[in-house]
């Protein structure tokens, strides 16, 4: 089943209902289905061929559900990139992905000119008129729509998320038809059950965790509305929710909802249609979290997984956090229990399934775990040995399922629901002409949960700012990589064998906290 055939039902069952929302545009599904078919006929017309890479780079709007079910209905893989990367970023997701077009706002453009020879070779499709590009508008040409969407086997690939690895540099995670089909049901089923017609808004990138929830709204029929602000904005989001009625936001970062917390004027808006917020990808501290069901209501809805297992490992419902935190129940802090056709459980250094109350690495397994890499068998073997998903994150389940996490076996920082790896952040730094060593890693941080902290040794005589390093990051990385905040030493420890010791600096900023992934001194937290 080609997972276009969601919206190819949706279409034949509500032609004429809203399908996609931003300000003043409105998309029918009809619309939407035939401009999808036009993008997957045109994007055929290139050249390229079942199983070919179509990259992206967009602001959210509804040109993403189309490129995305563009892709589906043609039988291309699309390649989401996330809209905040640097140039060079876009570059090697590009390359590594082998995508031979590439649809990009006209915000990108200087970026990709100033790096031009990393671009070479790709068909760049741009919102706006843009030296190199072809215009947007030549994807949507009716001439060349498709008819109907390709036939495709379960087992084809359809998606590559790119998620960083250890080493820093993004690995893509391969997405199959079976595998989103397989999300999309799972979150019906234990998240939210999304209703035809329901409205579904969207204020975190749909790059990532908000266009995946994208999909199970339109199987259903329902509607996803999109911020039109570039920046989040509490009151621009409540007198959306207010304007719309909008009862489900489909992702949010906790730091979001701190942020909604701290901003929130009683009544000024009518938010009385809201019955859902999926929340993940970071810590929460349970006592933000009790303060959010008492100022919104039980709405809150929890995730755990990765890009390997997108959004679903375990999950907590609105009525179960409800629950526990009516009985003052400890696992409000967990990140709730294995979701429904999903396995898990932790794993000692060997492999060896532990108990309950033990602490290892979580393995999980199921038809929503990927079937590997791309073009990566060495990091699918690492990752899927045994036939279990290593997820890289160490807890614990309780003897009732549910999941603590604890810590984390790789040293990614989790920033305000951005995925930071230190050595990507390092191998930037350590090219600054005036800086001899460097380490980077999280350290806790009320609001982001985790802050990307570096620890630099200049070169011999030399002086160094830390707004001098920030910056020197900024010209080759997203902002949200960015130390945000600098430390200079004379010298780092290091192991017998010269490798810094990562962690005995870090421990140093986590003296007083409950644990390495954030929470203050004693402070319970929940994981997303």
């Amino acid at each position: 089943m080609n997972t276009f055939a969601f919206l190819e039902k949706a279409a034949r069952q509500r032609p004429d209902a809203p399908a996609l929302v931003q300000g003043d545009e409105v998309v029918s599904y009809r619309e939407f289905h035939d401009r999808a078919l036009a993008v997957g006929g045109n994007l055929l017309a290139l050249g390229l061929g079942a199983g070919d890479r179509v990259a992206f780079c967009l602001a959210n709007s509804p040109r993403i559900m189309e490129v995305i079910y563009g892709c589906f209905a043609a039988g291309l893989i699309v390649v989401p990139v996330n809209a905040r990367l640097h140039a060079r970023e876009i570059a090697y997701i590009v390359g590594n992905s082998g995508a031979r077009v590439l649809i990009h706002g006209a915000e990108y453009q200087d970026g990709i000119i100033e790096n031009e020879t990393l671009f070479e070779g790709v068909t760049r499709f741009c919102t706006e008129p843009a030296a190199g590009a072809n215009p947007l508008d030549d994807l949507y040409d009716p001439a060349r729509a498709l008819t109907a969407g390709v036939e495709a086997k379960p087992e084809d690939l359809c998606w590559l998320f790119y998620t960083s690895g250890t080493t820093g540099k993004p690995k893509g995670a391969m997405w199959n038809h079976r595998m989103v089909r397989c999300v999309i049901m799972n979150y019906l089923a234990d998240l939210h059950n999304i209703q035809p017609g329901e409205m579904v808004l969207h204020c975190a990138p749909m790059s990532h965790g908000s266009g995946i929830i994208a999909l199970p709204t339109v199987a259903r029929g329902a509607v996803n509305a999109i911020m039109d602000s570039a920046s989040f904005d509490v009151d621009a989001l409540l007198a959306t929710v207010e304007r719309l009625k909008v009862s489900h936001i489909a992702f949010m970062a906790p730091t979001q909802i701190v942020k909604m917390l701290e901003e929130y004027v009683p009544g000024r808006h009518d938010i009385s249609s809201l019955k859902a917020i999926c929340y993940g990808g970071a810590p929460i501290y349970v006592d933000q979290l009790r303060k959010a069901v008492e100022t919104f209501g039980s709405i809150f809805v929890q995730l755990y997984g990765q890009g390997e297992s997108p959004i679903t490992i375990t999950g907590m419902s609105a009525r179960l956090h409800q629950e526990l935190l009516d009985a003052g129940d400890a696992r409000i802090g967990s990140a709730g229990q294995i979701r429904t056709d999903v396995e898990a459980h932790c794993v000692d250094a060997d492999d060896n399934p532990l108990p309950p109350g033990e602490v290892g690495e979580v393995v999980a397994r199921g038809d929503v775990v990927m079937p590997g890499y791309w073009a990566n068998p060495e990091a699918t073997a690492e990752a899927l040995r045994g036939g279990w998903l290593h997820t890289g994150d160490v807890g614990y389940f309780d003897e009732r399922g549910f999941l603590f996490l604890l810590d984390r076996a790789k040293d990614m920082v989790i920033s305000g629901g951005n995925n930071v790896y230190p050595r990507e952040v390092e191998e930037v730094i350590i090219l600054h002409p005036r800086v001899a060593n460097c380490v980077v890693f999280g350290i806790p941080d009320e609001y982001w949960g985790e802050a990307v902290h570096a620890v630099v040794v200049p070169k011999p005589g030399e002086t160094l700012t830390a707004r001098e390093i920030i910056d020197f990051c900024g010209e080759y990385m997203a902002g949200y990589k960015k130390p945000k905040a600098v430390d200079f030493v004379a010298e780092l420890p290091v192991s017998g064998y010269g490798k810094i010791l990562r962690r005995e600096v870090r421990d140093r900023y986590w003296e007083g906290h409950a644990s390495r992934i954030g929470g203050g001194a004693g402070a319970k937290v929940v994981q997303g």
